[in-house]
């Protein structure tokens, strides 16, 4: 008798094609799960790569720029922190003027006859002594910068168990001594080699200042309450001021400051002077400029869901500190070397108007392309700092470019091309790690 036709013929049949299926659906349920377990073998391997070499790296290195929203979200204190891409742009802008950016005002200014390149190339030098140009700028930006990204991990040790604490604190005194041997190995760069002579050794440098500014300022942020972290701010400010006020006042030869590092400082000063621009004394004020970055990090981490209120807050700061610093001039003198609680003033405020440009191109307007030219270098920033003084990137630019630059009359339009040859390069070495997520950092 036919029963297809009827209810029971028709479950039997399916029922029947349902038992057919079910070697394949476990076959597919197979694959699935093999397939499964080896993307997790690779991002397995992917982290452990990282983990040892890369450090705040985005999401996904096919499409950097892709992630920039998904930077913008901070994760909790304990497990990591947030990142803006308007930092590592702003810290690309600052690093673009010290691996060749400087050297493009000198072939402009004869070829076009524009005083705006006079005035550029005046800027591109440091102060004699006491003053401020832009170049003065650099290295006290990049300590700011260093700050932000501890504002905005906003991490705090207190009451934190042991464990995790001497964790953290081994990276921060491993993150120090690598800086410091960085810097030791940039000063005798540029092809002359270190001393065997330990006595003949620069030892204080710019690296080992970002690296003491950073480190202090990460004990007091990560013990401290933001009231005290404030307190501690303006005591050390004027706490310096009062010390060389009092003891040998702004000579180069009869500061505090060169006291102490005649005294305590061991190797070599700079160019032999009687104080080191980046000695010991002088790193006191700097550890300010970090903190300063920390409460801009700190505002940036809170503030973030109100980008109108977060940057009238940083142009106002920026302003006020910036005008209290050349208002403090009037008897304490702006100066790098001394690095005096005036200079942090003025390149504190200098540092908030550029973290809120940045932020306002990157973040709000979203200029891709401006973004990418920085970023890429900002996130290597220390990699590119140290291949300046160990790299001939004038002698690759001549190999790569000189055909072209010798088919111009001029010495400067010849220049010209090489100066911009050397940032090429540069820039293209890096772009090849960004896209591989390889930011190198101690």
């Amino acid at each position: 008798m036919d029963r297809s036709g009827c209810p029971e013929g028709r479950a039997l049949k399916a029922t029947a094609a349902a038992l057919q299926l079910l070697p394949r659906a476990t076959a597919i349920r197979g694959e699935l799960r093999l397939t499964s377990a080896a993307i997790k073998t690779r991002r397995g391997i992917t982290e452990l790569f990282r983990g040892s070499l890369v450090t705040n790296s985005v999401a996904e290195p096919s499409s950097p720029m892709q992630q920039q929203t998904g930077q913008q979200q901070a994760s909790s204190p304990s497990t990591g922190h947030k990142r803006l891409v308007s930092v590592d742009a702003l810290r690309g802008f600052d690093m673009f003027w010290i691996i060749g950016g400087e050297s493009l005002f000198a072939p402009l200014l004869p070829l076009t006859g524009l005083s705006a390149f006079a005035w550029g190339q005046a800027q591109m030098q440091h102060s004699a002594w006491h003053g401020f140009t832009l170049y003065d700028l650099i290295f006290p930006l990049f300590i700011f910068l260093s700050g932000v990204t501890l504002g905005l991990a906003n991490k705090s040790l207190r009451g934190q168990p042991l464990q995790l604490r001497q964790t953290a604190y081994k990276k921060a005194v491993k993150r120090l001594l690598i800086l410091i041997g960085l810097g030791v190995l940039y000063n005798h760069g540029w092809g002359s080699g270190i001393p065997l002579d330990l006595s003949e050794i620069r030892y204080a440098s710019v690296l080992a200042r970002i690296g003491f500014a950073w480190f202090f300022a990460a004990l007091i942020v990560w013990h401290c309450r933001p009231s005290a972290q404030y307190l501690i701010f303006v005591s050390i400010l004027f706490g310096y001021w009062l010390l060389q006020l009092g003891l040998g006042g702004f000579s180069r030869s009869e500061s505090i400051n060169a006291v102490v590092d005649h005294c305590c400082l061991p190797g070599i000063t700079y160019q032999g002077k009687p104080y080191d621009p980046e000695g010991l004394l002088s790193t006191l004020p700097a550890v300010a400029n970090a903190l300063a970055g920390v409460f801009a990090g700190r505002w940036l981490h809170l503030q973030g869901h109100q980008p109108g209120r977060l940057l009238r807050g940083l142009f106002l700061a920026g302003i006020t500190l910036f005008a209290l610093g050349w208002t403090w001039n009037l008897i304490y003198p702006v100066n790098k070397d001394l690095w005096t609680g005036s200079f942090s003033l003025v390149t504190i405020g200098c540092s908030l108007l550029l973290l809120g440009c940045f932020y306002l191109i990157v973040e709000i307007w979203k200029w891709r392309w401006f973004t990418m030219v920085f970023a890429v270098i900002g996130c290597n920033a220390i990699l590119v700092y140290m291949a300046s003084s160990l790299v001939n990137w004038t002698y690759t630019s001549k190999s790569l470019f000189g055909g072209i630059a010798s088919v111009f009359s001029s010495a400067d339009a010849a220049n010209l091309v090489i100066v911009i040859g050397v940032l090429a390069v540069q820039w293209i070495v890096l772009h090849w790690l960004y896209r591989r997520n390889l930011f190198i950092s101690p």
